[in-house]
């Protein structure tokens, strides 16, 4: 699972795909709350907001 910034949502995917040999799903976390989780702040790979949970 990786929460990024817009700009690196490819290289999120990217890395999920290596370790999982699968697709992931994206989520847009500016439209999608959820009840029992708070996602972090910045994007994983920089100090960006966070856009999307790929998972």
């Amino acid at each position: 699972m990786y929460c990024v910034c817009k700009e690196h949502v490819e290289l999120a995917i990217d890395t999920f795909v290596d370790e999982y040999e699968d697709a992931p799903d994206l989520v847009n976390l500016k439209e999608t709350k959820f009840s029992a989780w708070d996602p972090p702040q910045h994007c994983e790979f920089c100090k960006e907001p966070v856009h999307f949970l790929v998972v």
